[in-house]
């Protein structure tokens, strides 16, 4: 099994996607122990002075002006994660636990957290256990961090609350760690602050999610080459010089993409034949510039998740030359905003495929096809309903673009009183990404029926390349009309696993 080793210098995307989706196995590096160690003393240090410091012997929020006792400050970080352990609702999805977890541990490591070694060797036995907690949809204002998801994940290592076993089953935190042979961590000074203290859970689904996009980018890509050709549009517009003069880098990968894809088609070029038309419609013609966009917004939001990867979110932070101090870095704003960015690039993504999707079904539009690609239309509906649900969802992915991050709810009496609600901007993001995934699946299910419509007429290799591969995943062709939601969720399966991409890049080579 793949072994993510943590350092004190971050991690990659590749890094959380391996033990979030994958179950790597984590290491401690011996940089992280002895940046681990170093920090505690500092932290230790000040515990032992009178002097109050934010988060070692202070309250904390709006009580930050209470100082605490030595004898109280191990009941206080106990108790700061047993009360920010506050959420509500669903269970968030396994792999955004592991997410958000591995990522608390790469902060915790950076030795910027004052956190004990053995502190952060319990988080990578529990993951390594393959111990999930349960934490819930509703807690997180993205200020202060992710505060109640990670206090579950902290919940956990003391031993308290709920997990999910690696067999899936929830049972009692307690039991799984003895299970395992783990000791729970009792916390010290600082401790249950700074495991609850990051953007860690909107960090691991922007992560995620810049992951299947990419995916679902060079996906859409190849419907849009699929639904021009069976349209029997141009593929002029796609020529790389016109896309030269407009300089825009997503523009012109999407175009190279769609082009790949047509080489060699006989269906392209017949706009002139028995209906001639000038140009093709908006949502044929344009395609490389509303999908390049979406790309371009893609390699803005990873710029940010880098820049995120290598940050040590916490507060207070323990510097370099040892001062302890109180800092805002917490606040989850930049990746709020790319998460809601995100959403809005594709949510325009998933209503151009349904603009081409209702071209193909429409008989006045499709120059030639059945209507509704149906087998004898009137007796059979064909894909009418189909159509209907990807509109249902593209009108789901307009209200899903609304930004969370243009929300603020003061909380903490007034001491955190703005909040970036990244945490919710993420949520939302998931629901647009798999939404996406369908509406594409619709459009690839219309456009691969209505090329094997096109009789006399031969399709690019790479296009036939897709339709064998479809059929063979279950997905069925040109008939009468049939139950149409398996065949919708076998295509959904065939784009979201990124089988669309490896077909056509069987005769294509790389997309971009």
């Amino acid at each position: 099994m793949h072994t993510v080793v943590v350092g004190t210098s971050g991690a990659t995307a590749s890094d959380v996607l391996a033990v979030a989706r994958a179950g790597a196995r984590i290491e401690l590096s011996r940089e992280a122990v002895a940046a681990l160690a170093a920090a505690r003393e500092i932290v230790d240090a000040l515990a032992a002075k009178p002097d109050p410091v934010y988060g070692v012997s202070t309250g904390f929020g709006a009580l930050a002006t209470r100082h605490i006792s030595p004898d109280l400050r191990a009941r206080l970080q106990r108790n700061i994660v047993r009360s920010h352990a506050a959420g509500m609702g669903p269970r968030v999805e396994r792999e955004v636990v592991r997410a958000l977890m591995f990522l608390r541990l790469k902060t915790v490591c950076s030795g910027r957290t004052g956190v004990r070694p053995e502190v952060a060797q319990t988080m990578a036995d529990v993951l390594n256990a393959g111990i999930t907690p349960v934490v819930h949809e509703y807690g997180s204002l993205g200020c202060s961090g992710d505060l109640a998801p990670l206090s579950h994940c902290a919940l956990t290592l003391m031993g308290e609350g709920d997990a999910e076993g690696p067999d899936g089953v929830v049972r009692p935190a307690g039991e799984l760690l003895a299970e395992h042979g783990i000791r729970p961590v009792e916390l010290r000074e600082k401790e249950g602050l700074a495991l609850l203290n990051g953007t860690d859970g909107m960090l691991g689904m922007l992560i995620m999610a810049l992951a299947d996009l990419d995916v679902l980018y060079k996906s859409a890509d190849v419907t849009a080459a699929l639904s021009l050709e069976a349209l029997l549009g141009t593929d002029k517009v796609l020529a790389p010089e016109l896309h030269a003069i407009r300089p825009h880098p997503g523009q012109a990968a999407s175009a190279a993409n769609m082009l790949a894809v047509l080489k060699g088609s006989g269906l392209t070029g017949h706009h002139q034949d028995d209906a001639p038309r000038v140009q093709d419609a908006y949502s044929v013609r344009c395609a490389p510039q509303v999908a390049g966009a979406g790309r371009d917004t893609l390699a803005h939001a990873r710029l940010v998740a880098e820049r995120e990867l290598a940050s040590a979110v916490d507060n207070p932070v323990v510097l370099p030359d040892g001062r302890v101090e109180s800092n805002g870095n917490f606040h989850g704003a930049p990746v709020a905003y790319v998460l809601d960015f995100l959403a809005v690039a594709a949510a325009d993504l998933g209503s151009i495929a349904e603009r081409r999707t209702d071209r193909l079904l429409d008989k006045n539009r499709s120059h030639g096809l059945p209507p509704f690609l149906a087998d004898d239309a009137g007796v059979d509906s064909g894909l009418m309903i189909a159509q209907y649900t990807q509109a249902a969802l593209v009108s789901e992915m307009k209200r899903l673009a609304v930004p969370a991050s243009a929300d603020s709810i003061p909380s903490s009496a007034m001491q955190e009183d703005h909040v970036s609600m990244g945490w919710s901007a993420a949520r939302k993001l998931r629901t647009a990404v798999d939404n996406l995934s369908r509406i594409i699946a619709i459009e690839l299910y219309a456009a691969t029926r209505a090329v094997e419509l096109r009789e006399g007429l031969t399709p690019a290799p790479a296009t036939r390349a897709v339709v064998d591969a479809v059929r063979e995943a279950g997905v069925a062709g040109p008939g009468p009309d049939r139950f149409l939601a398996p065949d919708l969720a076998a295509a959904d399966a065939f784009v979201r696993e990124g089988r669309l991409v490896a077909a056509v890049e069987r005769v294509t080579g790389p997309l971009q």
